[in-house]
């Protein structure tokens, strides 16, 4: 499926079709953003806490929790110029494929996968495919999200 990048400005269902893109912002990853996630979740799992732990594991680096970085992502597309007129999200099923390291810096490409109305007529429910990609253009993480959206 390919479709229309969406430039700037806010899209209910009427106005999307499936294939549509938006590319967000990229955003560096820190050594401050993975310390404050694991303060703020409690999750201080070694690989995330210290480079020495996580380079014993096989890793170059620490590693950025999984859900900081899919949070991040769910930020940046909501700062992105092309936005929805969403209501709410209806959930993830969402995969980590590599390791988001400090120093790393992290983008996305979200793509209109699905579109319906709901019975009401009133709201419409969204499907987006998520490939998340580092600096250099691999996969890190990928995924769906449902978005109930205006029509």
């Amino acid at each position: 499926m390919s479709g229309r990048v969406l430039g700037p400005g806010r899209y209910g269902l009427a106005a999307l079709a499936e294939g549509d893109v938006i590319e967000t912002a990229r955003r560096e990853v820190t050594v401050e953003m993975i310390d404050e996630f694991a303060a703020l979740t409690g999750d201080h799992f070694e690989i995330h806490m210290d480079a020495a732990a996580a380079r014993s594991h096989g890793f170059a680096d620490r590693v950025a929790h999984g859900l900081l970085v899919l949070s991040l992502i769910d930020g940046l597309k909501n700062q992105a110029p092309a936005q929805f007129e969403a209501i709410a999200s209806l959930g993830w099923d969402w995969g980590f494929a590599a390791p988001v390291l400090a120093g790393d810096s992290i983008a996305a490409t979200i793509t209109v996968t699905e579109l319906r109305t709901t019975s009401a007529g009133t709201r419409g429910i969204i499907t987006l495919g998520f490939e998340v990609t580092n600096q250099r253009g691999e996969t890190v993480q990928r995924g769906v999200n449902r978005l109930m959206i205006y029509t």
